[in-house]
């Protein structure tokens, strides 16, 4: 460990070892997320208010006993050896290379090719409040539920929430995203002044995004309990519905490094059945892929 009073967080004055020690609370609840996925980090080693940078492969000094894994790319013969965070001293190794996002991907090295959960990503603009992302997510754990198919929220940690759909992963990920495209479109119909599917930031007109194309081979999301480099250090915490309805949520930050402790105390991991209650998508995808 090293230069541990670095200060991470210069608003907060949170530094690196408060963020490494919360890894090492948070490793329960964390690592289950991350564990057998190829995972890419975004790090800050001047803190938050300077620059970071995305990193996916395995650096040449890290150390031996570090777990990684191989894969190709499908663009080029560049192979990627990612980091699988498989036990706590490897969070506390992320923790003190400033590594503050943690995004794995949607599918395991087990099954590479075929995720095992889908995302609806609200992805918040700058007109865009926090009620009206509390009401589209509401829509699609209704329309999901129409088709007898659960969902769970969290929080972005940034400005909106995102949705996780549990599957088995027997689809590949261009089923995946088919489906996650088809129910946004029918979101997008049910609220068509908040939303919108415009890929192009400056023709969003300030409403939710719905960004289905993120389900897609290579890309990640930030994990939950993951920490985030804003103010505040919010952290991306699972929700029950019954907070989301209730208005209980009132932003997306309203979890953070410093009270995130109480409340996986009182509620624990209530996200852990999007590991374990995999679903079948298979009677959408019939009628999806059938040719009219």
């Amino acid at each position: 460990m090293t230069n541990l009073d670095k200060v991470l967080w210069p608003g907060e004055g949170i530094t690196k070892a408060q963020l490494i020690k919360y890894y090492l609370e948070a490793a329960p609840f964390l690592l289950k997320y991350l564990r057998g996925r190829p995972v890419v980090f975004q790090r800050f080693p001047e803190g938050i208010q300077k620059k970071g940078f995305y990193q996916k492969n395995f650096p040449a000094e890290g150390p031996s006993w570090i777990k990684t894994y191989p894969i190709a790319s499908r663009n080029s013969t560049k192979v990627t050896q990612y980091i699988l965070v498989e036990d706590v001293q490897t969070l506390a190794w992320l923790g003190n290379q400033a590594c503050i996002e943690i995004h794995p991907w949607f599918s395991s090295i087990k099954s590479l090719e075929k995720p095992d959960f889908a995302v609806f990503d609200l992805d918040a603009m700058e007109k865009s409040i926090f009620q009206q992302i509390r009401k589209v997510s509401l829509t699609i754990r209704d329309l999901l539920a129409e088709v007898g198919l659960q969902c769970y929220p969290k929080t972005s940690g940034s400005t909106g929430l995102q949705v996780y759909l549990p599957l088995e992963p027997r689809y590949t990920y261009e089923e995946v995203r088919e489906f996650v495209r088809y129910f946004c479109g029918m979101v997008h119909r049910a609220h068509p002044q908040i939303t919108t599917l415009e890929r192009k930031v400056d023709k969003r007109q300030g409403k939710i995004y719905l960004d289905y194309l993120q389900n897609a081979w290579g890309k990640t999301i930030n994990a939950p309990y993951s920490v985030r480099p804003h103010p505040k250090a919010p952290v991306s915490t699972p929700l029950l519905w019954e907070e989301i309805q209730e208005r209980e949520i009132q932003s997306s930050s309203d979890f953070h490094l410093l009270n995130i402790h109480e409340r996986l105390e009182a509620r624990g991991d209530i996200f852990e059945d999007v590991l374990t209650k995999r679903q079948s998508i298979q009677h959408i995808l019939k009628t999806l892929l059938t040719p009219r």
